[in-house]
């Protein structure tokens, strides 16, 4: 199994999920497998469990990637470390496909190299951004993160604590009402790919904001973001 190869020419690409287009999402294997391929970048999403652990994983609860249905912040760490993951082709079978920590995420993104896109799932508290930034903080590697989310008042939280830290708005849809926002939050765009023209790349670059656009994972498709002039893509395949 490989990647898709395209012309991204200086476009920055950030593996979505880790390389879900070859491991199963937000596993550490995924992570990996983007460390060791030329990725700009690794995208994750965080939730907090019942028990206040941090740990890397997309939905709200465990259905569609195990074979039980948890709520995973309504659960104990210990709860979902029982649990094994489907393998990409949607069985069971290897132990290695766990749920991973923020921690192990934070380790495989310095250990490559590559910077994270930490998305912030759901609402969170003050206390929380501030306990998921120490944690961070605590492995050296704030400056390597991108804090995203498409709850903006976690991005306006992160604004009161880190007013400088690297984050982007994620949409569905554009307004002047999120330029707005953006501008007033110092924030980054991060949108539907299939909302990206070139009027609206020349817009957020006239206001000094960077565009990253989730989730392209066709060649032709990439190649036409490129020539929009995005700054990221984000992907399960495109390398």
């Amino acid at each position: 199994m490989d990647t898709v190869k395209f012309n991204k020419k200086d476009v920055k690409i950030i593996a979505h999920r880790g390389l879900s287009g070859i491991e199963t999402e937000n596993t550490n294997s995924a992570f990996v497998a983007a460390g060791n391929r030329s990725y700009w970048g690794i995208e994750t999403d965080i939730h907090k469990t019942a028990d206040g652990v941090y740990v890397v994983f997309h939905d709200d609860n465990t259905g569609r990637m195990t074979n039980k249905d948890l709520v995973v912040e309504e659960v104990t760490y210990k709860e979902l470390c029982e649990l094994t993951l489907n393998d990409i082709n949607g069985k069971q079978g290897r132990r290695d496909l766990v749920i991973p920590l923020l921690g192990d995420y934070i380790c495989i993104c310095k250990k490559y190299n590559k910077h994270g896109y930490l998305e912030l799932k759901n609402a969170f508290t003050y206390e929380e951004i501030k306990e998921i930034i120490e944690i961070i903080e605590s492995y050296e590697y704030l400056d390597g993160i991108t804090f995203i989310s498409f709850n903006m008042n976690n991005l306006i939280i992160l604004r009161q604590i880190l007013p400088n830290q690297n984050a982007q708005f994620l949409t569905g849809s554009f307004s002047n009402e999120i330029l707005e926002n953006l501008k007033k939050y110092k924030l980054d765009l991060d949108i539907d790919s299939k909302c990206v023209t070139k009027e609206l790349v020349q817009t957020m670059k006239g206001n000094n904001i960077e565009v990253n656009c989730w989730v392209c994972d066709d060649a032709e498709d990439g190649e036409k973001l490129v020539e929009c002039g995005v700054d990221y893509i984000t992907s399960d395949i495109l390398e």
